[in-house]
C-alpha cells in the first residue's frame, strides 16, 4: 500500500498549479514524448526498462492521461466522481443518494468508486476518474496516499471531502468525530458508569472510529477512569457485535457499559445480550454511533449518535455546484454537527 498522509500532518500539497504535461513526463524520464505516448497506449512497443522509467516519471510529476478523445479532450464531462470506502455500509449509501439527487437535478451524473478502505485502490480510482475529465471529485474522508495527493494537488477542478472535518484540499463538509466520541463518553459517565469499554473494528482502516475512541479516552482520562479498547478484526456487522460482547465479558468482566464504534456492532451486541439472558442496561449498557434505523427498532431502543448523512451529501453537492457555476464559496468548510439520541440501552 502506498504511504498514507494524515489530514493533519501539514503535508498536503498546494492546489492550483498547472497540470503536468506529457512533455514533463518525457523530460523526467529522459525520453521523447512519442516514447511516453507509446508506453501508455501501446506498451508492447516499448522495452520493459523504458516503460518502467516512464511510469515512475508519471507518478513523480502527477501526470494523468486524458481518456476523452479528440476535440473533447480539453473539456469537462457532465460526470462527477464519487469515491467511498464501502458500498455495503448504509451510512455511505445515504450520502451517495443525497449527492446523486442533488447533482442529477442539475444535469450531472455520478461515477461511483468503492475503495474497500484501501488507499492504493483509491489512488487507482482517482487516476481513472480524472482521466475521464470529470467535472469534480467527491471523496469520503481526508486521508489519501502521497501518490493520490500528488495527483489531486495538480488538479484544478472542485474537490469535496466529506464525512469528517480537517485540513481539506479544497472543500469540506463533515462532523467532528473526536467530539462525537467525547459526547457519548460524557453521557455514559453521567449515567453513573465507571467501567466502560470501547469496541471498534479494523481501526487502521475505519480511522474515523479511531478518532471517536480518542475523544472517548480523553473524557475517561479526565475523569480518572480507565479506557480499555477491544479491536475486532471484522468491520461492523451484527455477528461482529455479538463477538465483541463475548470478548468484553471474557476480558473485562467488571465492565458495565460498552461504547461501540457503530450501530451495527451495538445492535448485534444488544441482541446477543438478550440471548445470554443479560438485561440491558441493568447488567450492561450499550451505545453506538450513526443513528441507523436498525438501532431504533430493537428493544430496548439503542442510545446512539446520529450523523446527518443526507444533509451532508446535499450540502456537499450544493457547494460543488456553486464552484462549477463560478459562484463564490465563502465557507469552504461546513460542520454539520451530530445529535445524541438517548434510548433505553444506557
Amino acid at each position: 500500500m502506498r504511504p498514507m498522509s494524515n489530514s493533519n500532518s501539514g503535508q498536503r500539497r498546494r492546489r492550483g498549479s498547472d497540470q503536468p504535461t506529457l512533455k514533463q513526463v518525457a523530460d523526467t524520464a529522459g525520453v521523447s514524448t512519442i516514447t511516453v505516448s507509446r508506453a501508455l497506449n501501446t506498451p508492447e512497443r516499448v522495452n520493459e526498462a523504458t516503460r518502467k522509467r516512464v511510469l515512475e516519471a508519471i507518478d513523480q510529476v502527477g501526470y494523468v492521461p486524458n481518456l476523452v478523445a479528440g476535440s473533447l479532450a480539453s473539456a469537462s464531462s457532465r460526470f462527477i466522481a464519487v469515491i467511498v470506502p464501502s458500498l455495503a455500509n448504509a451510512v455511505f449509501i445515504e450520502v451517495i443518494r443525497s449527492l446523486q439527487e442533488t447533482f442529477e437535478a442539475r444535469g450531472y451524473q455520478i461515477l461511483l468508486g468503492n475503495t474497500d478502505y484501501d488507499l492504493d485502490r483509491e489512488y487507482q480510482l482517482v487516476r481513472t476518474f480524472l482521466g475521464w475529465s470529470c467535472s469534480a471529485l467527491v471523496t469520503a474522508g481526508l486521508r489519501h496516499s502521497e501518490a493520490c495527493l500528488g495527483l489531486l494537488g495538480h488538479w484544478d477542478k472542485p474537490i469535496m471531502e466529506v464525512m469528517e472535518l480537517g485540513d481539506a484540499l479544497d472543500l469540506n463538509v463533515g462532523l467532528d468525530h473526536q467530539e462525537a466520541g467525547r459526547c457519548m463518553a460524557r453521557h455514559l459517565v453521567a449515567r453513573g458508569h465507571r467501567a466502560i469499554v470501547y469496541v471498534g473494528a479494523c481501526l487502521d482502516r475505519d480511522y474515523r472510529a479511531s478518532m471517536r475512541f480518542t475523544g472517548h479516552r480523553e473524557v475517561l482520562d479526565a475523569t480518572g477512569l480507565d479506557a480499555p479498547l477491544i479491536e475486532l478484526d471484522r468491520l461492523g456487522s451484527l455477528a461482529a457485535g455479538a463477538t465483541g460482547l463475548d470478548q468484553v465479558l471474557a476480558d473485562f468482566p467488571e465492565a458495565r457499559a460498552i461504547h461501540f464504534a457503530n450501530d451495527d456492532l451495538a445492535t448485534g451486541a444488544l441482541l446477543h445480550a438478550q440471548r445470554l439472558g443479560l438485561r440491558v442496561p441493568e447488567d450492561i449498557a450499550i451505545a453506538g454511533f450513526n443513528g441507523l434505523a436498525l438501532g431504533q427498532h430493537v428493544t430496548p431502543r439503542l442510545t446512539t449518535i446520529q450523523s446527518p448523512r443526507e444533509t451532508m451529501g446535499r450540502l456537499a453537492a450544493e457547494q460543488v455546484l456553486r464552484r462549477l457555476d463560478h459562484q463564490p464559496v465563502t465557507q469552504r468548510q461546513q460542520n454539520v454537527g451530530f445529535t445524541l439520541m438517548v434510548g433505553q440501552s444506557t
